[in-house]
């Protein structure tokens, strides 16, 4: 079932971020916008494109969302292994597991080694410390 999820998700999201897919949904509401007259512009014809529009973007929300699940998780495992493989610092493995305060107060700390006086290396220490220490207490917090 996930695997079949993945595959349809993957496809529908390929054909409809397509320029052709645009316009085809912009003709169809030229057509309907077209045919107001016609159908007097009533509550029916206005409930239809009302109906379709929101069908189709409520389905489109899961749909994107696993893609865009899937393009994240991809992207954080090639960096891992990039960090892992290359001269990069393994502490930063795994951040993304940090919360919302911990990884702002690290956008910070990364703002003040760019714009400090201090040595890079002493600054980066001290970085590499509290990361270190985040992971510990995270890994405890998991494992009880």
């Amino acid at each position: 079932m996930k695997e079949t999820f993945r595959k349809v998700s993957a496809r529908i999201s390929f054909a409809t971020g397509n320029a052709y897919t645009f316009l085809l949904a912009l003709l169809v509401v030229f057509i309907w916008a077209a045919t107001g007259p016609l159908f007097k512009f009533s509550s029916t014809w206005q409930l239809f494109i009302n109906t379709g529009t929101t069908i189709i973007t409520f389905l489109m929300v899961f749909l994107i969302q696993n893609t865009q699940n899937r393009d994240s998780k991809a992207m954080q495992l090639k960096l891992d292994e990039l960090l892992r493989a290359g001269s990069g610092r393994n502490s930063f493995i795994d951040i993304e597991d940090l919360s919302d305060g911990e990884l702002n107060w690290l956008d910070i700390e990364f703002k003040k080694i760019h714009n400090s006086q201090d040595t890079p290396n002493e600054v980066m220490h001290k970085l590499h410390l509290k990361i270190r220490t985040a992971h510990e207490i995270r890994r405890k917090q998991k494992s009880s």
